[in-house]
């Protein structure tokens, strides 16, 4: 069976560096090829030229502008990317925040995203302590997070913590400070089958 793993969650939880921690294990685990899909490497460069076109700051990546412009369409090129891969017989884990698609339960819309039955999704939710993430995006220093730390009151208004009911189709993991043990309970629980 092939895989869609998606690594979700708010930025400065670590979603990138988990993934990349799992990849290989999770390959040798499931014994099947998978692609990585990384929002900001496969559109960064081209919604920074594009929002910078508009608006003259490439790294404006929290507008209202960006949010209501740029956003659904790099998901849509995502998810679509993932499955032409799944369609060629490789699994995809798939690094962004997907925030709305997570609260509406669309990560697991087969139709939305474009997959049949042979596909096996499990949604990771990574999380951490809002102070915990601010400090992390601080600390990396990225330029596209300028607008979010200056904005900081509004943009924390958009984090949510997936409810109880939602809980329940995610595998929620805290990344606060995981050991190579929860990492690999972790893994245990995306390559289940259910």
């Amino acid at each position: 069976m092939k895989h869609l793993i998606f690594f979700c969650g708010h930025a400065g939880t670590g979603k990138t560096t988990l993934a990349k921690q799992l990849f290989a294990p999770l390959m040798q685990a499931s014994r099947e090829p998978f692609c990585l899909l990384d929002k900001d490497t496969l559109y960064g460069a081209y919604s920074a030229a594009a929002i910078g076109a508009l608006t003259g700051d490439p790294h404006d990546r929290d507008s209202p502008l960006f949010i209501e412009h740029f956003r659904d369409p790099e998901y849509r090129c995502l998810v679509d990317t993932a499955a032409e891969n799944l369609a060629l017989g490789v699994s995809v884990v798939i690094v962004a925040p997907l925030t709305r698609e997570v609260r509406s339960a669309r990560l697991f819309d087969r139709a939305w995203l474009g997959i049949g039955d042979d596909v096996a999704i499990r949604v990771v939710w990574v999380q951490v302590d809002e102070n915990v993430a601010r400090e992390r995006i601080v600390a990396r220093g990225d330029p596209n997070d300028a607008y979010k730390l200056a904005h900081w009151e509004e943009y924390r208004q958009r984090l949510f913590v997936p409810d109880e009911a939602l809980a329940e189709s995610l595998l929620i993991f805290d990344n606060t400070a995981p050991s190579d043990d929860a990492r690999a309970a972790l893994l245990a629980r995306i390559v289940a089958t259910r």
